[in-house]
C-alpha cells in the first residue's frame, strides 16, 4: 500500500470505481536543462501526494546510490535504468501515474541532456501541460529555451515554469521576480518566432524546492512573499483539453480485416470527430463516397464511436481501401497537396540535406518527401530565425517540403494528429525528424513553393563571394545535384520524352528534354557540351532519323554517361522503358546520394 497512507472510510468497490472514473486525466511532461532537478521534483511530487508504495520507498532508502543531501534521493523513483542511476541523469522517458482527490495524472519525465532532445519531444507529444524547470541559480539555459519552444510547437496549451532550488538562493524574492520577468520575455519571443497563427503564450512561474518539498504539494511558509498556488494545486486547476469530438471526422485505415467472404472491415483509430452507422464518409485519395454500415469492436457493435476509439468500420459499398488511406466526413475536408511547410525538430546527427529524400510517415500513411527550402533556423539563445541551408542535431527550423505524390493532411494548429509527422532515413531506418505542418503550399493553398534559393539564401551567397575566386568545378555541381551529368538519346521516340522527364524529375534528378531538330550542327555541339558541363541529364529527341546528331553526342560526352534508348531490350511499353532508364541512371548518383529513394 502507499507510504503513509491514512485510513479511509469504507466504501463499496462500485462507488470507488465510479469516483475514480469521474475524475478527468491530465497528461503533463517535465522539461528543462540537465541537473535542473526534474526527476527529483517528480519523486517528491509522488512521495508527498502519497503515491509511492512502501516497497518502492524501502528500495530507494536502501540504495547505495544517493546523490542528494537528504535521507532520500527522490530521483531514484523515476530513473529506473541502470545507466541513469550510475550517471545520475535521465536518458529515457519515464511515465508515472498518480491520482489525487481531484484529478488523475500521467507524468512523462523527460531527459534534459541536449543529445536526448528527441526523447523530450516524444514525451511531450501527447501532453496537455508542460512543467519547465529553471535552476534559480543559473537562470534560463539554452536547453530550457529549446524545450519550452518545442512544447509550444507541439501545441501544449499550458506551460508552468518551476523555479527550482530556491533553497540555494535563500528563497530570495528578488531572484524569483527577475526570473519571472525573464520568462515573460521568453514567452513573447517564442510566440514571435513560432508565427503561423501562434496562440497567446503564458508561462506561469512557481518558486519551489524539490529537495525540501517547498511549494511542490503544499504551500511553503518559507516563501511568504509568494501568494500563488503550489505546483500540484496549479496542476489540479489546469484546464484539460477534451477529446476532439467536435472536429471533422478523420479515420486513417490501419488494417483490412477479411476473415471470410462475408465480412470486410477497415480497422484503425479515430484521430478526431465521431462516427455513427449511416453516416456518409469520403474515402481518400479515391474521393469515393459511401456510408458506414456498422461499427464493430471485440465487445460487439457500437451505435457511436468518438476520438481515440479503436474500431473496425464496415461500409455500405465495396471500396478498394488499404493501409494509409483515409476516411473523412463530408464537412471540414482536409488539405490535399504535394507541397507544404512545417516546423521541424531535427533529431539526428545526420543533418537535413536538401538533396536527399526522406520517408515521410503521417499516421498510417507513408511516402517520400524532399526538403526544397529552409525558411529559417531558430537560434534558441536569441529566439531569432536565421537563413540556413541545413538543420543539425536538435535544430528547430521551418522547412518547405515536396512529396512524391499528393496526400491529405490538416494543419497542426487545427488537428495535432493529422497535422504531425516523422521523417525516417530510408538507408538506416532511423527517425531523424519530427514535424508539425503549418502551411499548404500547393496550388490550392496560400502560396506555391518555389525552388528559388533552395540551397543558399542570397544573403549567404553574397557574403561568400568575396572569400574565393575559384570557379565552380564539375564535381561541385555533381555534389549539389546529387548525380553526374548524362545524355540519353531518344531519337524519334517522341512519346517517351515527357513521361521520362517527369519520372526523372520526381526521382530528384535535374533533367531536361532537348529537341535539336531545328538547330545547326556546330551550335548543337556546343550546346551538348554546355548541357553536360552544367551537370544536367539531357534527353535528346529528333523529328527525323539523325545518325549524325547521335554521333555528335558520342563525340562530346563520355560514353559511360550516354544511353541509347533504342538499344534497350524492352517490350515497347513506355512504362517499362522508363523503369530501365531509371535503373541505369541510378548508377550515376554520387555515393552520398545513393539509397535515398
Amino acid at each position: 500500500m502507499p507510504a503513509a497512507l491514512e485510513p479511509r472510510s469504507s466504501i463499496s468497490f462500485d462507488d470507488f470505481l465510479a469516483q475514480h472514473l469521474d475524475r478527468d486525466l491530465l497528461r503533463f511532461t517535465t522539461a528543462g536543462s540537465v541537473d535542473d532537478g526534474k526527476s527529483t521534483l517528480i519523486g517528491r511530487l509522488l512521495y508527498d501526494s502519497k503515491a509511492v508504495y512502501q516497497d518502492q520507498m524501502q528500495a530507494v532508502k536502501q540504495s547505495r546510490l544517493n546523490r542528494s543531501s537528504g535521507l532520500i534521493d527522490f530521483s531514484l523513483l523515476t530513473d529506473g535504468l541502470r545507466a541513469e542511476r550510475e550517471q545520475g541523469i535521465t536518458i529515457d522517458v519515464a511515465y508515472r501515474y498518480f491520482t489525487t482527490s481531484r484529478r488523475k495524472f500521467i507524468i512523462a519525465d523527460t531527459p534534459g541532456h541536449e543529445q536526448y532532445t528527441r526523447n523530450m519531444a516524444t514525451g511531450a507529444s501527447t501532453a496537455d501541460a508542460a512543467v519547465v524547470l529553471v535552476d534559480a541559480r543559473k537562470g534560463i539555459l539554452p536547453q530550457s529555451r529549446r524545450h519550452a519552444t518545442i512544447a509550444v510547437l507541439l501545441g501544449i496549451p499550458n506551460i508552468v515554469a518551476a523555479v527550482n532550488k530556491m533553497d540555494l538562493v535563500d528563497y530570495s524574492e528578488a531572484v524569483f521576480r527577475q526570473l519571472e520577468r525573464d520568462l515573460e520575455e521568453l514567452a513573447l519571443q517564442i510566440r514571435a518566432s513560432v508565427g503561423h497563427n501562434a496562440p497567446a503564450i503564458s508561462i506561469r512561474a512557481i518558486p519551489i524546492s524539490a529537495l525540501e518539498g517547498d511549494n511542490v504539494v503544499s504551500r511553503s511558509v518559507k516563501t511568504p512573499w509568494y501568494g500563488g498556488p503550489s505546483l500540484l494545486e496549479h496542476l489540479e486547476e489546469v484546464p484539460v483539453v477534451k477529446a476532439n469530438d467536435a472536429a471533422p471526422f478523420r479515420f486513417p485505415v490501419q488494417y483490412v480485416i477479411r476473415p471470410d467472404d462475408t465480412f470486410r472491415g477497415f480497422a484503425g483509430q479515430i484521430v478526431s470527430g465521431t462516427v455513427e452507422p449511416g453516416d456518409r464518409v469520403i474515402a481518400l485519395p479515391s474521393r469515393k463516397m459511401t456510408r458506414v454500415r456498422s461499427i464493430v469492436t471485440f465487445d460487439g457493435e457500437l451505435s457511436r464511436a468518438a476520438t481515440g476509439s479503436s474500431i473496425t468500420l464496415q461500409l455500405e459499398d465495396e471500396l478498394d481501401l488499404s493501409r494509409g488511406d483515409l476516411l473523412i466526413s463530408e464537412q471540414g475536408q482536409p488539405h490535399t497537396a504535394r507541397r507544404f511547410a512545417a516546423n521541424v525538430v531535427w533529431l539526428h546527427a545526420t543533418p537535413l540535406d536538401l538533396r536527399k529524400r526522406w520517408i515521410f510517415r503521417q499516421s498510417t500513411d507513408e511516402l517520400r518527401v524532399q526538403a526544397r527550402r529552409i525558411q529559417g533556423r531558430l537560434d534558441v539563445n536569441t529566439m531569432e530565425r536565421h537563413p540556413a541551408t541545413q538543420l543539425g542535431l536538435n535544430d528547430i527550423g521551418t522547412v518547405e517540403f515536396e512529396a512524391t505524390r499528393e496526400f491529405s493532411f490538416d494543419l497542426y494548429a487545427e488537428n495535432r494528429s493529422s497535422g504531425s509527422f516523422i521523417l525516417i532515413d530510408p538507408l538506416t531506418n532511423a527517425t531523424v525528424g519530427a514535424g508539425m505542418i503549418t502551411e499548404n503550399l500547393g496550388s490550392g493553398g496560400q502560396k506555391r513553393a518555389t525552388d528559388v534559393h533552395a540551397f543558399a539564401p542570397a544573403k549567404i551567397a553574397a557574403e561568400n563571394v568575396a572569400q574565393t575566386d575559384a570557379p565552380v568545378a564539375a564535381v561541385e555541381r555533381s555534389q549539389r545535384f546529387g548525380h553526374h551529368p548524362a545524355a540519353i538519346w531518344l531519337g524519334t521516340w517522341n512519346s517517351l520524352a515527357a513521361p521520362l522527364e517527369r519520372a526523372l524529375f520526381e526521382a530528384g534528378y535535374h533533367a531536361m528534354v532537348f529537341d535539336d531538330a531545328e538547330n545547326a550542327g556546330e551550335s548543337n555541339e556546343n550546346l551538348i557540351r554546355g548541357l553536360y558541363a552544367a551537370g544536367l541529364i539531357a534527353l535528346y529527341r529528333t523529328s527525323a532519323a539523325a545518325e549524325e546528331k547521335k554521333n555528335r553526342i558520342y563525340a562530346t560526352v563520355p560514353h559511360d554517361h550516354i544511353l541509347d534508348a533504342d538499344a534497350l531490350d524492352h517490350n515497347g511499353e513506355v512504362a517499362s522503358v522508363v523503369r530501365l532508364i531509371l535503373d541505369w541512371i541510378d548508377g550515376l548518383r554520387i555515393s552520398s546520394a545513393k539509397g535515398e529513394q
